[in-house]
């Protein structure tokens, strides 16, 4: 004779679902369980770029480029003289706007493609300057201006983004200028062969502002 005795684990399972039919019958549902709360995630902070470390100082008695401010250079950028910057037939080469170009800090020897430009405006406020500047530029686009300071000295920074002839595309640049007490505005410009190179470059950038002084 077969055994009609259903396990305890069937005759409690048929018990809840008999219930359930009960309930239903009577028009009430029984209220499923509550989603779990989504669990809170923090995204990653963007890593910062390391500071970069002084080697040298540009500006002063001595150093590559004679100007009317000095400030520190990173290790490894090497700094040149323009020649002739005043010659007219280099006006393609070292003028933009009311700016003449007196010193390049190239970047290749730190494995960047780039320079850390310094040029000169004879005289006027320092945002003056550099909007002639800028509006010089290739297809200046983006153009954001702020006040800041550069070491000590009151400045006026820019970001902008310019249309590269040899990428054939948009890049990334920016500049500072600071009146000088002897007359000079004193334009220092990050450019990049592209948007790339220019951030890899920006702590050298940064360096060059944060250590700027009157000569």
């Amino acid at each position: 004779m077969p055994d009609r005795t259903l396990p305890i684990r069937t005759t409690a399972a048929v018990a809840l679902v008999a219930t359930g039919l009960l309930l239903t019958a009577c028009g009430t549902t029984p209220k499923p369980d509550a989603p779990a709360a989504p669990k809170r995630t923090t995204a990653p902070a963007a890593p910062e770029k390391p500071a970069a470390e002084a080697a040298a100082t540009l500006g002063g008695p001595g150093t590559a480029c004679a100007l009317p401010v000095s400030f520190a250079l990173a290790k490894g950028w090497k700094p040149e003289a323009v020649k002739d910057p005043e010659n007219p037939e280099f006006a393609e080469l070292t003028r933009q706007g009311p700016a003449v170009m007196r010193c390049e800090v190239d970047a290749k020897p730190t494995g960047n493609i780039g320079y850390l430009r310094v040029w000169t405006v004879a005289k006027g406020p320092a945002r003056t300057a550099l909007e002639g500047f800028v509006k010089a530029a290739d297809q200046p686009s983006a153009v954001a201006y702020r006040e800041t300071r550069a070491g000590s000295l009151a400045a006026v920074e820019v970001t902008y983004t310019s249309h590269g002839e040899l990428t054939d595309e948009t890049k990334e640049q920016r500049a500072f200028a600071v009146a000088t007490p002897k007359g000079p505005v004193v334009l220092v410009h990050l450019g990049g062969l592209d948007t790339d190179e220019h951030r890899a470059m920006l702590p050298a950038y940064e360096l060059a502002k944060s250590t700027t002084k009157a000569l």
